[in-house]
């Protein structure tokens, strides 16, 4: 449960939408490839490596805290570390990205993937988070995180990320029998990986539901959102949650009705129309396109200003990207955008 000091932190006051001081910012992959100091870890230690060593994890996760002004901490992980112990195989290859050896395509598959119990499977994501809370020190609240269920589906379907998720979408289809219980048993999985989080010291959780922006508002409907709203109804609601998804535009109604304190959403909509489009009752969080940070000073100032005078005032926005940043970004840009945001916002 939060302590009344928490719940005076502008980002999780945001999150219940009530008034703040200034605009709250974090952003998402704000701890990565962008800063030398992860570059210089990671020449020394493979991605997983770094994911399953609380120490290194702790590091990585307070790199961008210590660097700029942020209103968030988000812990060091991946959204596929918690199928490992479910039985699917996982690599992280060079260039590549991420790998799932002998895909989940049969209802027999499925059945057999294994229920996690993430203090027991996953000791070294619940002893980086109190590591990070520790030297922490109340400065910042930290967000947990974990994919969505249509998300990890996609990718133990297709053996990694997808272009147009033609067999992912082809199972939904085909084999409800298949679809469902493959989709029960990530749903059960997420509610119990995200609970653990809480119960370590989370003091707030973020849904990433990246890819399902390649649905149809219908084909969501049906095959989606029942499952993402039996997530969200299963966690601990003493935290508030985000619900992201990409390319989302057409889904965010059917999003809310899937729940969630926030709607992240991302570029390809205007933040004011997004928010018209969810209602004033939800907070919302984004949404800079991160190939602004690429640009000129002035691009992204005249984009923040934006984005900042698009939510009008109203208690409940929370700044950040419309996905990660970018490797190529210049550190120099997010410190900028972190203080630009703050300044602008508080006039």
């Amino acid at each position: 449960m939060l302590s009344e000091k928490n719940l005076q932190y502008p980002f999780l006051m945001a999150c219940r939408r009530e008034p703040t001081e200034y605009t709250p910012i974090w952003l998402m992959r704000q701890a990565g490839r962008y800063m030398k100091e992860y570059r210089s870890l990671r020449r020394r230690y493979s991605f997983l490596q770094m994911c399953k060593t609380p120490d290194l994890a702790a590091q990585v996760t307070l790199l961008p805290i210590e660097a700029f002004k942020l209103d968030a901490a988000i812990i060091f992980s991946d959204i596929l570390i918690p199928l490992e112990p479910m039985g699917i195989e996982l690599e992280f290859i060079k260039k590549e990205g991420p790998v799932i050896h002998h895909p989940i395509r049969e209802t027999k598959q499925a059945n057999r993937l294994r229920m996690i119990e993430p203090e027991e499977d996953l000791p070294f994501l619940m002893e980086a988070i109190r590591i990070v809370l520790r030297e922490l020190k109340g400065r910042v609240p930290l967000i947990g995180f974990s994919g969505a269920p249509f998300t990890l589906a996609s990718y133990v379907i297709e053996g990694g990320h997808s272009a147009n998720y033609l067999l992912t979408k082809s199972m939904m289809y085909r084999n409800r029998p298949f679809w469902d219980s493959l989709m029960e048993k990530i749903s059960e999985m997420v509610i119990r990986y995200l609970n653990a989080q809480v119960r370590v010291g989370a003091q707030a959780l973020q849904l990433f539901d990246s890819w399902v922006g390649c649905l149809s508002p219908g084909d969501y409907e049906e095959y989606v959102l029942p499952f993402s709203k039996k997530v969200i109804q299963g966690i601990d609601r003493g935290v508030p949650l985000i619900h992201f998804a990409t390319s989302s535009s057409a889904l965010l109604r059917k999003m809310k009705a899937a729940g969630g304190d926030v709607i992240g959403v991302d570029w390809r909509i205007n933040l004011g129309e997004a928010w018209e489009r969810l209602g004033y009752d939800v907070a919302i969080q984004g949404n800079l396109d991160p190939a602004i940070l690429v640009s000129s000073p002035e691009r992204v100032e005249k984009e923040v200003k934006r984005i900042i005078d698009e939510a009008g005032g109203r208690p409940g926005h929370i700044f950040n990207l419309g996905h990660g940043i970018l490797p190529n970004t210049p550190v120099e840009n997010v410190a900028a955008l972190v203080n630009l945001v703050h300044e602008y916002s508080s006039k």
